[in-house]
């Protein structure tokens, strides 16, 4: 059985009450992009631990909360309320490291020395790491995209739901300066891009795919 660590969002959106606040507002966790390779494991037999840099609550993100998601999301947001602290967390144990996305990794997650560390340490070993759509912001305090094929939600996409002016940085811009091969299809078109041991999906439509990817390498 592998072991697969998820490290999820503790952001929930700017609180400071300004009536003019051009900040991001109630995000966190896209609710799809966790619960559904969330269940897919589950179902696979691997062994999945979830945490969060502070531990307890990964906020879901209020966009992705919708009375038609599957009843079987529910004990997916139980379990987003209490996540391991990172800290606590023997990472070496695990045999890949997957990051779902919603807008809430580029507050956190994006500037959190230990991420980085963990995501260099299982690129570095040959392990799996994955994120889709803003996940790949754990990735922004590496090296590892350099000359990778990778994608994650564009900048297309970020201006199409026009948070291109609140979100701190635009990740596609930011992993091509990092050296990246990105790669993108039209907007939330189901992609994945898989280079090695590096897996990247592009939105949140790209959920189950990238669940199917990771078991496939797990496999191998």
């Amino acid at each position: 059985m592998k072991n697969l660590l998820i490290i999820t969002t503790n952001y929930a959106g700017c609180e400071c009450g300004a009536p003019q606040c051009n900040c991001i507002q109630n995000t966190g966790v896209y609710l799809e992009e966790f619960a559904v390779p969330y269940l897919v494991f589950q179902k696979s037999d691997i062994n999945v631990t979830v945490a969060s840099p502070n531990g307890s609550l990964s906020p879901v993100d209020e966009k992705s909360m919708s009375c038609s998601n599957p009843e079987e999301w529910d004990d997916c947001i139980k379990v987003l309320r209490e996540t391991k602290k990172l800290s606590e967390v023997d990472y070496k144990n695990f045999d890949g490291v997957y990051f779902p996305g919603g807008h809430g990794p580029m507050f956190d997650l994006a500037e959190n020395k230990e991420v980085a560390e963990i995501v260099e340490y299982f690129f570095r070993s040959g392990k799996l790491v994955s994120a889709v759509c803003h996940g790949p912001a754990a990735f922004v305090n590496t090296d590892i995209v350099k000359g990778k094929r990778v994608t994650c939600f564009t900048n297309e996409e970020e201006g199409i739901v026009k948070l291109q002016e609140l979100v701190p940085f635009l990740l596609e811009t930011c992993l091509i300066n990092l050296g990246a091969e990105f790669v993108a299809e039209k907007p939330w078109a189901e992609h994945v891009e898989v280079d090695g041991n590096l897996i990247t999906g592009q939105n949140q439509n790209s959920a189950l795919l990238i669940a199917e990817k990771i078991i496939e390498f797990f496999n191998q």
